[in-house]
């Protein structure tokens, strides 16, 4: 059994991906990190980063409970595990590439876009500018790539796909103002919709709507999702 440990933003979106793409059991355990649920030492045991997503995998290697936490991590934990979605033995070295240029770079500077367009106090012009442009840059690399591609790696799908559909879910945030953020990025459209429609993806999106997570964005939540922006506490 797997809990997953979730809360409704594109990190724990892909892990939710790959759970119902490969039919794992799992439980969710919801954590509301507009309430500072992340910070409290126990999940802090679980992820020492504060961060979501994280699992617990009750069967890990040699039967024993495993915490495993960063989506790439779990992604290709989990991958590995059931032997799903790693593509060919020769595609390995591309897998881990392309996983990596995700989780260093399409997936912070989108996160440090949305936040410095959506959240971030007005007048930082140049902060929004370098973020925006660095996601952009980071689009253009994906959708050369996938010239004369279905796939980001090899012929099939993968946990690169994945990995690149839980950013591209929020296209419209990061680019903020465009009416279709993937105009200038044909190729990137096309895998977005490939993945998008895809019935696992339905089954994802599901997850944990049944839980009432904060959707106030009141100062509580702001020290809550960004702390280093305040003074340690005594």
């Amino acid at each position: 059994m797997i809990r997953f440990y979730f809360h409704p933003t594109p990190n724990p979106a892909k892990v939710a991906l790959f759970l119902e793409e490969a039919g794992l059991a799992y439980e969710t355990v919801p954590v509301d990190t507009s309430k500072g649920e992340q910070h409290q030492p126990a999940f802090r045991s679980i992820n020492p980063n504060g961060k979501v997503p994280a699992i617990i995998d009750t069967d890990g290697p040699s039967g024993n409970e495993t915490r495993v936490f960063d989506s790439t991590a779990i992604l290709v934990y989990l991958a590995e595990k059931t032997g799903q979605f790693l593509g060919s033995p020769e595609d390995r070295p591309e897998l881990l590439s392309w996983l990596m240029f995700l989780a260093t770079g399409l997936g912070p500077f989108s996160g440090q876009a949305v936040h410095f367009q959506h959240s971030a106090p007005e007048g930082l012009d140049y902060a929004v500018n370098r973020y925006r442009r660095e996601a952009e840059r980071h689009y253009q690399v994906l959708n050369d790539h996938l010239e004369g591609r279905s796939f980001l790696v090899g012929s099939g799908y993968t946990i690169a796909d994945m990995s690149a559909w839980g950013w591209l879910d929020r296209a419209s945030r990061v680019l903020k103002g465009t009416e279709d953020p993937f105009a200038t990025y044909p190729n990137l459209k096309r895998l977005f919709s490939t993945v998008d429609a895809r019935p696992a993806v339905a089954r994802a999106r599901a997850v944990g709507k049944d839980h009432a997570f904060k959707r106030i964005n009141d100062e509580e939540t702001r020290r809550a999702l960004f702390p280093s922006n305040y003074p340690p506490t005594v």
